[in-house]
């Protein structure tokens, strides 16, 4: 497998699922801790520049085929004060009583020395609070959400990243979670953090992730009878024509290719 040629003509990649990383003394497997490392994930192959579909490349980068890969789980240490986060919000959620660690978080990654935790959506709210509330935590600001569409990551199409900033011990960390294009709701951080309010509003907006429990989900940057979310992988480019003087530059999907 190489970056242009995913699978060699002819032949067929092993997809058969992998063997499970532990079991336990009766044979039985023992699902991943999230501090487990993984290898990278790939939830997508990018065709030509831009990834378009049914429509010229206009880049002259139409033969282009480039995996895309997102770091997998990160084995501790993480790091001095990644480590002393990990270990403070295990605590704070095992005192709260509600989802242990293991539970609520499926995965750990440092990737460029940012901390990124992988909440499972249910529990994202709880996480949320703890990381608030925590004296030994104090991620007292949201930074705001972002969307991020992989079509091609089935039942994980849709993930939102809140980055939180504690100005206490001044630390940063990730919370990034996901739903499947089935079923786009994540629970709101409004309750939490009241300035995500317009983020996820944008959010909502732009890749149609609805937050369960927001104050008021409308629009916030397309008219209120906009079809579709335009930051969607899958959204078509389309386009107005824009006309100058003696010539017309027309919409991205209506130019030549020159692949």
């Amino acid at each position: 497998m190489t970056e242009r040629t995913p699978d060699r003509p002819g032949h067929t990649p092993d997809r058969s699922p992998a063997a499970p990383d532990r079991t336990d003394a009766a044979g039985r497997p023992v699902t991943a801790d999230p501090h487990d490392a993984a290898g990278p994930d790939t939830v997508g192959v990018r065709h030509g520049m831009f990834g378009v579909r049914g429509s010229g490349d206009t880049s002259g980068f139409g033969g282009l085929v480039r995996p895309t890969v997102l770091p997998g789980s990160t084995p501790p240490p993480y790091g001095d004060d990644d480590d002393k986060v990990v270990r403070a919000l295990t605590a704070a959620l095992q005192r709260r009583g509600g989802a242990s660690f293991a539970e609520a978080v499926e995965r750990v990654v440092v990737h460029c020395g940012q901390l990124t935790l992988h909440v499972v959506r249910e529990h994202l709210p709880a996480v949320a609070l703890a990381l608030r509330d925590d004296p030994d935590l104090r991620f007292e600001m949201s930074l705001g959400a972002s969307g991020v569409h992989y079509p091609g990551a089935t039942g994980r199409e849709l993930h939102v990243v809140y980055p939180l900033q504690s100005i206490t011990h001044n630390r940063r960390v990730m919370l990034e979670t996901w739903a499947p294009d089935a079923d786009p709701h994540v629970p709101t951080l409004t309750r939490v953090y009241p300035t995500t309010d317009w983020h996820e509003r944008e959010t909502y907006d732009f890749f149609g992730v609805i937050f369960d429990g927001h104050p008021s989900l409308t629009r916030i940057e397309m008219p209120d009878d906009w079809e579709g979310h335009p930051q969607r992988k899958d959204y078509p480019l389309g386009g107005i024509a824009v006309q100058y003087k003696g010539a017309t530059i027309p919409p991205p999907d209506q130019r030549r290719a020159y692949s």
